[in-house]
């Protein structure tokens, strides 16, 4: 694989990455309502599932998005039951001021890797970018083992830099919160938009 067929790819997923969808829009309403407490093993889920997007497809599995379409949409339907649990306990958790020892309860790292592995699994944006558009920019009959490790390198370096920088960035935002009615209109809000996620995973 050429470095300019690298760059290309670079260039496109990390904007694919970076544009709203319901795993960006998960990520910030979590780091909104959780701070940093949680987010590599969540970041990781997406992570490993782009992973496994881009090994189907390098491995010319693209048609299993068709022939196993009910287990597609098995995983889709998770996430969004997913994304929704998350919506709720954002929604009925206590509103404190964000500060010392008064966070929300701590979820397990393997759950949260869970969770985010279903949503970037059944996420449509996901589906259609590794199925559809990477054979547009990598010629995938021609990617050898050096090409493959160079892009899962890629996928390895970008996603968590981008979905890293939304989580910082949402989690300074949220240490600013001080009054417990800032914090439950905040914690609604963000519960709201993870209800809005679920829904445009569910019904994509």
């Amino acid at each position: 694989m050429s470095l300019y067929g690298l760059a290309v790819f670079t260039l496109v997923y990390a904007l694919a990455v970076a544009s709203p969808g319901p795993g960006v829009a998960a990520v910030i309403a979590r780091a909104l309502g959780r701070g940093l407490g949680g987010a590599p093993a969540f970041i990781a889920g997406f992570l490993v599932g782009d992973l496994v997007w881009f090994g189907l497809a390098a491995a010319g599995l693209a048609v299993l998005a068709h022939t196993a379409h009910t287990v597609f949409l098995a995983i889709r339907y998770l996430g969004a039951a997913y994304l929704l649990f998350l919506a709720w306990r954002l929604w009925t958790a206590p509103a404190r001021a964000l500060e010392g020892s008064q966070t929300l309860r701590r979820e397990r790292p393997l759950q949260l890797f869970l969770g985010s592995l279903a949503l970037a699994l059944g996420n449509p944006k996901t589906m259609v970018f590794f199925l559809a558009v990477l054979p547009t920019v990598v010629e995938l009959n021609r990617l050898g083992v050096g090409g493959f490790l160079a892009i899962a390198l890629v996928i390895a370096c970008v996603l968590p830099a981008v979905l890293g920088a939304y989580t910082v960035f949402a989690a300074r935002a949220r240490s600013r919160l001080s009054r417990p009615g800032t914090v439950r209109w905040v914690q609604r809000g963000t519960g709201a938009v993870m209800a809005g996620a679920a829904i445009a995973v569910a019904t994509r």
